[in-house]
């Protein structure tokens, strides 16, 4: 994921889980390959490149890209990425781009826009163990472009000790904006304020969401100006005013999940990521993860998606296909998961998933009601400058920040 999106947090966490992937061994690639002529027998080698969130991630992925390698006999090299974006860039420019390599939701139109990328989704033979929302968040004009291959969402994280401290119980865990407000002021002290999140919209889009709006409408078109997004803002703003919710850098962390793990919060709005976090760097810290409270329109949160991009360049098809479905494999995504803490791609682990990671099962149970940002190219442009407008929040009218957001998205292709 991009820096302010999933990566700069996982990056931040460092994550701590060091499992080897025995699973990584299970299947045959050519039994889980694709049926078309872009998966002809092809063993020219395989470049891919990856962005990581740290030395459990590039392991994973370095093992079973291995795994693959040494049944299928093609040979198969995984670059860890400075910068994944500029050195994608680079390579399509230069006609050498990697075969294979991690790319997001609110990137892929860039890139398939410009004829970078495979619209290979359809081949995969399993093409149809997807969260139906994770295939829709990597379609761009009817085509699929990236193989999901795990997700995430916000949700609540709870300081339990600082709860209990409070007087607060099972029973006070918050369900409405009013509940959630109250209990925030509860948890306010001198010596730490009651939530703590980072100043961007991927953190703060939330209450929007709760609120009924989101960024484009279901028309899929610009609606960041909404009533109900101005709604979702406001809320956020009265937090803030009321001193119950800081901003992260408010509190000289550099992300919410610093912030509760120093102890400096009670709560904070993160993604699964944040256990990496907590098992390394925050161990003394009790915690537990709750879904987000419900706004005025229900409840609402974002998901953020990882996929497996193919380059339109690559001189290899067949094997890079063959890898993809290897890599999405059921025993490959749980031992994803056990390594580094995403949540699979394919439906039919979600209760082997919630058994294997009973604490945060809020995380897959927010993924009914989560939203993902809009695929369609410059949004990525878009959302840097929303996230730079947030910063003035406390002092700014919504509605002047989210007609600005509006104005930068109606110049976008197909949301005017």
């Amino acid at each position: 994921m991009q820096l302010t999106r999933r990566a700069s947090i996982a990056a931040a966490a460092a994550l701590a889980a060091s499992l080897t992937l025995a699973a990584c061994g299970g299947g045959s690639p050519s039994s889980t390959g694709a049926s078309s002529s872009a998966a002809a027998d092809n063993h020219q080698p395989l470049t891919i490149l990856i962005g990581t969130s740290g030395e459990a991630e590039t392991a994973a992925v370095k093992s079973a890209v291995a795994a693959w390698s040494k049944q299928s006999g093609t040979p198969a090299t995984v670059n860890v990425a400075s910068d994944l974006n500029q050195q994608l860039s680079q390579g399509f420019s230069g006609g050498s781009p990697a075969d294979l390599f991690y790319v997001t939701n609110d990137s892929v139109a860039t890139y398939a826009g410009n004829g970078s990328l495979e619209p290979y989704v359809d081949q995969l033979k399993n093409k149809d163990s997807f969260y139906p929302s994770l295939v829709k968040a990597f379609t761009v004009n009817g085509k699929a472009y990236a193989a999901p291959k795990d997700f995430s969402t916000l949700e609540l994280v709870i300081n339990t000790d600082m709860w209990k401290a409070a007087g607060l119980g099972d029973a006070d865990v918050p369900t409405t904006w009013d509940q959630f407000e109250a209990v925030a002021k509860k948890l306010t002290t001198p010596q730490h304020v009651g939530l703590a999140v980072s100043p961007q919209f991927e953190r703060l889009g939330v209450f929007m969401a709760q609120a009924g709006g989101w960024l484009t409408d279901d028309a899929g078109k610009a609606a960041a100006n909404s009533d109900a997004n101005v709604k979702g803002l406001a809320y956020a703003k009265k937090l803030l005013a009321d001193g119950v919710m800081k901003y992260s850098s408010q509190l000289g962390a550099g992300w919410g999940g610093e912030a509760f793990g120093t102890q400096k919060a009670a709560m904070t709005i993160e993604g699964n990521w944040i256990s990496g976090a907590m098992g390394k760097d925050y161990k003394s810290v009790n915690y537990k993860v709750v879904k987000l409270p419900a706004g005025p329109k229900g409840e609402g949160t974002i998901q953020y998606d990882g996929g497996w991009g193919m380059a339109a360049q690559s001189k290899n098809k067949g094997g890079a296909l063959d890898l993809v479905s290897y890599l999405t494999q059921p025993d490959q995504q749980m031992g994803f998961a056990k390594a580094f803490g995403v949540m699979p791609s394919v439906q039919s682990l979600a209760d082997q998933w919630k058994t294997a990671f009973p604490a945060q099962t809020a995380f897959l149970e927010g993924a009914a009601s989560s939203k993902s940002i809009p695929s369609v190219a410059g949004i990525s442009d878009v959302i840097k400058d929303f996230d730079s407008q947030l910063d003035a929040l406390p002092t700014t009218d919504p509605k002047t920040i989210l007609d600005k957001v509006q104005t930068n998205l109606s110049g976008l292709a197909g949301l005017s």
